[in-house]
């Protein structure tokens, strides 16, 4: 039932773009069933079909995801997470450090993730991560609104991840707090750790993706690393795993509805681009196949 009330929403919206004021209204009045524990199962057998023409799919006007350029300047920033923390000015190290960071961006970012940053707010910056294949992260957007504080690099960014209320992994609280040792917000070794010296915003970007949105999330919780690989904790994993992909629907779900400003393009292009490798993936988990 999760599944085919996801496939219903999660269509209407993607591939209705006219119905979308409707969309919001009625992922309000569903989400109650949509948006279920994990832990609640059912056993309605569905066989997973997908009905879209090719031609029609072509035919969307909208910016897909590889349309949308990885690192751009916008001037909005109003919906921000650290966007009421008072610009106190950087100093002049931070600024220069800033700016040189974002040339880095600009042309080191892999396809998977994107960053905008503000033209009056340069303390300030938001990325988007896309799950990757073989994860129960698959084909999801994770956004990270990003803080530099007035003497960086000195200190670390500080870093809150937009979860809508969903913990989707044991390093990313559903408060937004974010668990990683190259923020110093989780324990590590010294070689780990934030170094003012070397460490820059897009190392963070990347350790979250391959470290933290990884294909085996369970065993980031502290202690359980030395268990993969046995048996029964493998079991384990795959359970916590499918729980995972349900919130990650959940989050697509919200996404959809509440989209960041300044990524409404990489939202509605990314979902309509890979609508139906999501909803294999919803079938994938239903049939048991935990790594799709």
């Amino acid at each position: 039932l999760l599944v085919l009330l996801f496939i219903i929403t999660f269509s209407l919206f993607l591939f209705f773009p006219l119905f979308s004021p409707l969309y919001s209204s009625l992922s309000s009045d569903l989400s109650p069933l949509i948006l279920r524990t994990p832990k609640e199962k059912t056993h309605l057998s569905l066989s997973l079909t997908l009905t879209v023409t090719h031609a029609h799919f072509l035919s969307l006007k909208t910016m897909a995801s590889s349309e949308f350029p990885r690192f751009d300047v916008v001037s909005d920033e109003s919906d921000h997470h650290f966007a009421g923390k008072p610009s106190k000015g950087n100093s002049t190290g931070a600024q220069k450090k800033i700016m040189q960071e974002w040339k880095l961006l600009d042309k080191n970012l892999p396809e998977s993730i994107y960053v905008r940053v503000y033209e009056t707010r340069t303390d300030l910056l938001r990325a988007a991560i896309v799950g990757a294949p073989g994860t129960p992260y698959h084909d999801g957007l994770f956004f990270f609104d990003v803080y530099f504080p007035s003497d960086y690099p000195t200190r670390p960014p500080l870093v809150f991840y937009r979860s809508f209320g969903f913990r989707v992994n044991p390093n990313l609280y559903a408060d937004g707090k974010v668990c990683l040792s190259l923020l110093n917000t989780w324990n590590g070794k010294k070689c780990e750790r934030w170094n003012p010296n070397n460490s820059n915003i897009l190392q963070v970007l990347l350790s979250i993706q391959a470290l933290v949105l990884n294909e085996k999330p369970y065993f980031n919780e502290p202690g359980y690393g030395a268990w993969s690989g046995k048996s029964y904790w493998e079991k384990k994993s795959m359970a916590y795993n499918e729980d995972v992909f349900v919130l990650n629907c959940k989050t697509m779900l919200r996404l959809l509805c509440r989209p960041p400003r300044n990524f409404e393009p990489l939202v509605t292009g990314h979902f309509r681009t890979r609508a139906e490798l999501i909803l294999s993936a919803c079938d994938g988990y239903r049939k048991g196949l935990f790594r799709v």
